[in-house]
């Protein structure tokens, strides 16, 4: 008999990750999937609205900016006792997000702005190369 042995990396409980196509429907995705397993955790309400809205920017972003034809962008979330870890990785590393003035007539630009206001934390880190990871971190609440 020929089987075929595949072994499947157990992913810890408290991390959550997925690739998915940089397109509109991918980033729908992302958010809906986020929203989901952070529901699962029970985490508190102010952290899960934040971290949902987080994800469907940097998903957008992904999808928009950081779009390469063929290639995916990864979505991470990671609890550990102190906070919630975001991490959108797409292939455009040359193409980092920064923060500007919006414009009041623009319909876009402020997304970085609404993550700068819930986010405790966010940055860019180059890597793997072509690309490159935007994170934010939300803290969580000490009993």
């Amino acid at each position: 008999m020929n089987q075929k042995s595949t072994t499947q990396v157990p992913v810890p409980a408290h991390d959550f990750g997925v690739l998915l196509s940089p397109t509109a429907r991918g980033a729908r995705l992302a958010r809906l999937l986020a929203v989901e397993w952070l529901r699962s955790r029970e985490l508190p309400y102010g952290v899960a609205e934040a971290a949902a809205q987080i994800v469907a920017e940097f998903a957008a972003n992904a999808a928009t900016h950081g779009r390469v034809s063929g290639r995916n962008f990864r979505v991470a979330l990671r609890i550990s006792p102190e906070a919630l870890r975001i991490e959108v990785t797409d292939t455009r590393g040359e193409r980092l997000p920064r923060l500007r003035p919006a414009s009041p007539e623009g319909d876009s630009g402020r997304g970085l702005l609404m993550v700068e206001a819930l986010a405790d934390r966010w940055g860019v880190e180059l890597g793997p190369v072509p690309g490159k990871t935007v994170w934010a971190e939300l803290t969580l609440p000490q009993p």
